[in-house]
């Protein structure tokens, strides 16, 4: 691995505007350890001078906002507590903090001539090597450099974070003319390693790419759904999951963006984009219309194309919504609320099956065909917006994209694609596609009758059979070798371009890649050491990284079965002999979910509990041989990492975990305890905290490791992991997954370099009879107060008894195996339980939890 760190170093970070995505961008730079200042308005007017303390009440907007977020859901912050690492401040008392910040992201109103207000203040302190960044969904980056001074313009930017910041992968980054290049290499960096996000460089037009593409694509499925007489339920079903795009579908997808929102981008393209051939699609749809008059905001007013009443879900009834509207306007009256709730009905229909069995078909080229030659309304739908889609795309390409490229990620990022429109046309067959297009638009039936661009049927790319190939994307504004068969005849435009290759994209040893590129399949690729149906170990074929020996989990959501043991052992094994140590990741997520009951079910039917304690046993002296492993073992975890999951990232030498992990010892759920030296680890880790401070009690450090077993509580981040107890402070989190697998094998390499030698086995001291009986009173309480039932008291009961290990005096030191025995015990006993067993036979059977 070459020296790759050209990062942009950020020490502080100024948020202006701590109004819904302020104050949620604030949160992620937080989560990320950056040290953030929130900025917003003083409450009240000042008069004193910026170097006096401002009254305490002027910052309070700002306060509010940092305080909400911790009541957000989805959750901003990877931890609550990092709330109060954000510090506040107004324009009024504290602009000189700007001048110590090395990014200062504007987030205010998508108003111009308030963002040059702003701009005019705050110039003159932004540091001469500060970087300005707009966070504006759509306005131009050109126009809002106008009130900027000329030396400041070289390190203005757009960058369009989407909401929620933290769990939308997209950043768009749209630079101005005078944006210097290296300081959109190095903020686009900052951006993908700092903060995770999948960054696409876009140009300065209206909306930019995600939200052109994408809204685009929400108001051609509204109109085709009214074309095709289909209700807002089936068209989310139908454009959801089984479109490999959200779930959530369209119109949840619009709930949960807010109806204001989704006006406002629709009405930024009404109007800048005059000379569109699409534009008369851009007016605001009357059901639009009357939801925004009614308040219906979505998600965010529990009300818009749904809402919920107790349990059941409702979706809004089109007819009697623009019936109840017009009746207001008639009477130029607002519109009544409870008049406006006879408008919603029950929602809940679902695509027919039919057209079901057709998504489920091998290729998208024999779905499209059948989807289009078929006379049931929901397929000719799917077909229409697809169509559209693909017709927009090719049209608005040159103008809105350096190459086809960024458009597919966009939007698979910003709107949660499986694949991009250009993606899935090339899939389909791209001459096939292109004619039956070119045939609906001749016939009428496509939104517009603007044809496709000549760029389409021929040159490269009808030649190659589509926009991606192994050389990069089709621009078709790019010099090359265009042939001449664009609009200009003999113009040389049109040419396959490549991706940029930036310092940090060497951190992605498996970058995120296209149809038609030949991305290396990480399934598939490097030197294969030994492979079965449990796990592949395997090594990267490039030099320098060669010397790490890579565990893959292969089992249906990485279940630990007896194949996944034995091939955890050979790992070890083969690292020991021939490596410098072994990284345990995996292509795809989770972790792993937990032990394979169902596997383990013929054994224990056919020899009851005791026939399932060797295979116990096994894995337990499995997790040791990991744990004391003459070689460094790490773990890199992203997704669930549950039960016997948590428990192998647990006895690894480190663990380097993504920020969106969830780790966790869930096994009371099925009626059992941990079984595989997950209670072994917090008994000895709390042991090893009260030795470094001889004046606290144990019980002070156990009580976590309990409370989060008996709890079975599930970290919902990686840093709350680290609270929990999961991981160690010195265990990195890594915010961009796809570099998950680079961290890990530099943390292999430099634990070799520094001499690793395995952890020294020890004894350690337990809690005992003592430490047990005051978690039982607590447990008591909770059972006695409701809040736990009887078999949960007994398995709270059971890992009190195991973590403070067993009938023994207060004090006594045991080993890992000791506890682990005791697991083994009492995992057995409890398989034996009638409640276990229903509990383990409701999950197999409906996947779901059962509380007895």
């Amino acid at each position: 691995m070459n020296a790759i760190d050209q990062r942009f170093l950020v020490r502080r970070v100024a948020v202006l505007g701590s109004g819904v995505m302020g104050a949620q961008i604030a949160a992620h730079l937080t989560n990320a350890g950056v040290d953030t200042v929130l900025f917003d308005l003083p409450t009240q007017p000042g008069t004193q001078s910026s170097n006096q303390t401002p009254p305490p009440s002027s910052r309070a907007i700002a306060e509010r906002a940092i305080a909400g977020l911790r009541k957000l859901s989805p959750a901003p912050l990877g931890l609550a507590g990092l709330a109060d690492t954000i510090q506040p401040a107004d324009y009024e008392h504290d602009l000189a903090l700007l001048g110590e910040c090395d990014l200062i992201i504007e987030a205010i109103a998508e108003r111009l001539d308030w963002k040059h207000d702003l701009y005019r203040r705050i110039a003159p302190m932004v540091a001469p090597h500060a970087v300005l960044a707009s966070n504006t969904s759509g306005l131009s980056i050109g126009s809002l450099a106008q009130a900027l001074p000329e030396d400041l313009k070289a390190r203005f930017c757009g960058v369009h974070f989407f909401n929620p910041p933290r769990y939308m992968h997209l950043a768009e980054l749209i630079p101005i003319a005078q944006t210097r290049a290296d300081v959109l290499d190095r903020l686009e960096g900052f951006l993908t390693s700092t903060l995770g996000k999948g960054v696409v460089r876009t140009k300065d037009t209206p909306n930019f790419i995600a939200n052109r593409i994408g809204v685009f694509g929400m108001v051609a499925v509204m109109i085709e759904a009214e074309r095709h007489g289909l209700t807002m339920d089936v068209v989310d079903d139908l454009t959801g999951a089984r479109l490999g795009r959200a779930k959530s579908g369209t119109y949840r997808t619009a709930d949960v963006v807010g109806l204001d929102t989704l006006s406002h981008v629709i009405r930024t393209m009404d109007d800048q984009l005059p000379d569109d051939p699409f534009h008369a699609l851009y007016a605001q749809p009357a059901l639009l219309q009357a939801l925004l008059a009614a308040g219906a905001l979505g998600q965010k007013s529990d009300a818009g194309f749904y809402r919920r009443e107790g349990k059941a879900i409702l979706r809004i009834d089109s007819e009697k919504a623009l019936a109840v509207a017009a009746a207001a306007r008639a009477r130029g009256t607002p519109i009544d609320r409870s008049e406006w709730a006879t408008a919603y009905v029950p929602a809940g229909a679902k695509a027919d099956e039919t057209v079901a069995r057709i998504l489920k078909k091998k290729t998208w080229s024999e779905r499209l065909q059948l989807l289009r030659e078929s006379t049931n309304p929901q397929a000719r739908f799917l077909w229409s917006v697809m169509r559209d889609s693909f017709h927009y795309a090719a049209i608005h390409l040159g103008d809105i994209a350096a190459s086809a490229r960024e458009l597919d990620l966009a939007v698979r990022w910003g709107f949660g694609w499986g694949e991009g429109p250009f993606e899935l046309w090339q899939l389909a067959g791209w001459t096939q596609v292109a004619q039956w297009i070119a045939e609906d638009i001749a016939a009428g039936e496509a939104l517009v009758a603007t044809p496709l661009p000549a760029w389409v049927f021929a040159g490269p790319v009808a030649q190659r059979g589509g926009v991606h190939q192994t050389e990069g994307s089709w621009s078709p504004t790019a010099v090359g070798a265009g042939g001449g068969f664009g609009a200009n005849p003999g113009a040389d435009l049109g040419s396959f371009i490549a991706a940029p290759q930036l310092p940090v994209m060497a951190r992605q040893l498996f970058p995120a890649g296209l149809v038609g590129s030949d991305p290396a399949d990480p399934k598939i690729a490097g030197h294969t050491v030994f492979e079965d149906e449990s796990v592949r170990l395997w090594t990267l074929d490039r030099s320098g990284v060669d010397d790490v020996l890579i565990l893959s989990f292969k089992t249906k959501m990485h279940l630990i079965n007896q194949g996944l043991g034995e091939g955890l052992l050979r790992a070890v094994e083969v690292g020991e002999s021939h490596y410098r140590g072994v990284v345990i990741w995996s292509p795809d997520e989770p972790f792993s979910a937990g032990a394979d009951l169902e596997s383990s079910m013929p054994a224990f039917m056919k020899g009851g509990p005791k026939a399932v304690e060797g295979d116990i046993k096994k894995l337990q002296d499995v997790m040791l041989r990991m744990r004391y492993a003459q070689v460094p073992v790490v773990a890199a975890v992203h997704g669930m990492a549950l039960g016997g999951g948590c428990e192998i990232a647990l006895h690894c030498a480190k663990r380097v975990v993504a920020l969106e992990s969830y780790m966790g010892l869930v096994e009371v759920g099925v009626g059992l305890i941990p079984g595989a030296g997950g209670l072994a680890h917090g008994a000895r880790r709390a042991a090893e905290l009260q030795a470094q401070a001889p004046d606290a009690p144990l019980f002070h450090f156990l009580r976590r490791h309990f409370q989060a077993a008996a709890m079975a509580t599930v970290s919902k981040s990686a840093l709350e992991a680290r609270e929990l107890g999961y991981l160690l402070p010195t265990d990195p989190i890594v915010f961009h997954a796809r570099e998950l697998l680079f961290v890990a094998i530099r943390q292999v390499q430099a634990m070799a370099d520094a001499g690793y030698r395995a952890p020294r086995r020890a004894k350690f001291k337990v809690a005992g009879r003592e430490g047990a009986a005051t978690f039982k009173a607590s447990i008591v309480n909770l059972r006695d107060g409701g809040f736990a039932s009887p078999h949960d008291a007994h398995l709270g009961f059971t890992i009190a008894e195991v973590m403070c290990g067993g009938d023994v005096d207060a004090g006594t030191e045991v080993d890992e195996a000791w506890i682990m025995a005791l697991e083994r015990q009492a995992f057995t006993a409890l398989l034996a339980h009638p409640k276990t067993q229903e509990r383990i036979m409701g999950l197999l059977q409906t996947g779901k939890p059962v509380r007895n």
